[in-house]
């Protein structure tokens, strides 16, 4: 049996609970008035949500922010709404609503025990600034912001975390690159004058060759500054033309073409061609260099002290083979490291990594001999346990490799003083020259053919780069208050023997005074 209930509210019916006679009452449905107008929405909640249909043609509300999804209300109710927007952090951030609950405490440690105590908001938009900065100094992908157990770690470190994409981060990486650059070029219109230095080199991975612009300057706390201004691919052919082309272009982007001092590049016959162009490019656009251009192009101390000593080490090829032979064998066998080093600890001998050189680097066949000389006893005891192992010099090998280390270490420490960054080093690259040039002339007049004959070969490549005065080595060493003048007249004569009278004469007195009147009766605009 059937209720009437049931069947009278399947037929659009109302049954009046409350009578005692169940009187059934029939309600008529209304059409909708197409005529009516829609009610407006006034709540300020409408300004974060939207209204969207799903694929199955459901209607929901949307969070323009974190872009989850709401059930839809036709009585028009928001309270659900307003309370998303108080407990969502991502929306609160984005629309600026102050947090209105109780505030974290944070330590801030300060170096010391003592540290600050305060307190903690999340800010996402400084997270990602941050996080940028993060990539860009470690070189990490942007990929590595997607990593799952990254983004674990971060959300178990806080979880106000919110992951950031690599779009994302590429993007804020290049928002950081940009405001780097314009506070970068703020600070580079109050210098007077900047050194650049300039290289190229190859990736051979990926086949690909940069140019580096490198720019030196000090700042207005006299402090020594230096800053990469340009990294970019230069395709080949590398010409002179090109080279020149592209580091103007460097140098009107930052807008410092008018407070370039020198420019330091090695001796190749492009950057030659180039320093030369770019020396005609700057006059035919009246740009000031200082004293018309005669400091303008320097050589690389540093890679002609490396041309001179690869020089020297051609000459005695037949001494280092020997020892680069047996350190090659004992390197690539991890078995032959571990028996090499038993017969060293045996012998109470320092504990030493060894080292195989490099063809491109002379100092690291200087470290190679010096490593193999201080294990000269196990390399026969060695070969009698390996008889693979047929790389033992004899004695007077081992008296020429003893040999050329001593020479070599003065080159070394040399290429160390000249080569630091964290202070000037310019006002110290005389007496180096100066010591270089000693130990050259003593050392070519030598009784072991080996020895003087590599020391010629070094000296011919001294005397074609450092034959000439080098304005700029002069005069740094000038301005030096603890030596001035007085180590030019001492220094000048073994470098440059019968024409050290005509070189000092150019850095006179009156001259010098008349180079740092035209610096400053000449400023760069």
């Amino acid at each position: 049996m059937t209720n009437p209930n049931e069947d009278a509210n399947e037929a659009g019916v109302r049954v009046d609970a409350e009578a005692n006679d169940k009187v059934i009452e029939v309600v008529e449905e209304e059409e909708p008035n197409p005529f009516k107008k829609k009610r407006k929405k006034t709540s300020a909640v409408w300004k974060d949500f939207q209204e969207v249909t799903l694929s199955d043609g459901t209607k929901k509300y949307q969070c323009k922010f974190c872009k989850d999804h709401f059930a839809f209300q036709a009585s028009g109710c928001t309270t659900y709404l307003h309370r998303h927007i108080e407990k969502c952090m991502q929306c609160r951030l984005k629309i600026g609503v102050p947090e209105k609950r109780q505030k974290t405490l944070s330590f801030e440690a300060d170096g010391s025990e003592s540290g600050n105590l305060m307190t903690f908001t999340y800010d996402h938009a400084k997270v990602r600034e941050t996080t940028s900065q993060m990539i860009l100094y470690h070189e990490y992908p942007f990929m590595h912001m997607e990593h799952i157990f990254f983004n674990k770690f971060m959300k178990t470190a806080t979880p106000y975390w919110q992951k950031i994409s690599r779009v994302t981060a590429k993007n804020d990486c290049t928002s950081t690159y940009q405001a780097q650059k314009k506070k970068l070029k703020t600070t580079l219109k109050h210098v007077g004058r900047i050194c650049i230095t300039t290289d190229l080199w190859k990736s051979p991975g990926q086949r690909t060759q940069y140019m580096v612009v490198t720019g030196h300057y000090v700042d207005e706390f006299w402090k020594l500054q230096k800053c990469v201004l340009s990294f970019c691919n230069v395709p080949p052919p590398h010409n002179g033309v090109i080279i020149s082309d592209a580091l103007y272009k460097c140098l009107v982007d930052w807008e410092i073409e008018n407070k370039v001092a020198t420019i330091t590049v090695d001796n190749a016959a492009y950057n030659d061609v180039a320093l030369k162009k770019l020396k005609s490019t700057f006059h035919l656009l009246k740009k000031k260099l200082p004293l018309d251009g005669k400091l303008f192009h320097v050589r690389c101390c540093a890679h002609i002290l490396h041309l001179m000593v690869q020089d020297g080490l051609g000459e005695i090829k037949g001494i280092t083979d020997c020892v680069r032979d047996g350190m090659k064998y004992l390197i690539h066998s991890e078995a032959r490291l571990i028996q090499f080093s038993n017969i060293a600890k045996q012998l109470k001998l320092p504990s030493k990594k060894l080292i195989l050189d490099c063809s491109t680097r002379w100092n690291l066949t200087y470290f190679m001999l010096s490593v193999a000389l201080e294990f000269k006893d196990v390399f026969p005891r060695y070969s009698e346990r390996d008889v693979g192992f047929s790389y033992v010099p004899t004695e007077e090998e081992w008296e020429r490799v003893e040999n050329v280390c001593q020479f070599l270490e003065t080159f070394n420490d040399v290429i160390t003083i000249i080569s630091r960054c964290e202070y000037p080093t310019s006002n110290l690259f005389l007496t180096e020259v100066w010591r270089l040039k000693k130990i050259l002339d003593k050392n070519s007049m030598s009784e072991l053919d080996y020895f003087s004959s590599m020391a010629t070969r070094m000296k011919a490549k001294f005397d074609k780069y450092w034959g000439e005065c080098n304005l700029v080595m002069a005069l740094d060493a000038a301005l030096d208050p603890r030596y001035k003048l007085v180590l030019i007249g001492f220094c000048f004569p073994e470098i440059y023997g019968d024409k050290s009278n005509q070189n000092i004469a150019k850095i006179s007195t009156g001259q010098l005074e008349d180079i740092l009147l035209h610096e400053m009766s000449n400023p760069p605009d």
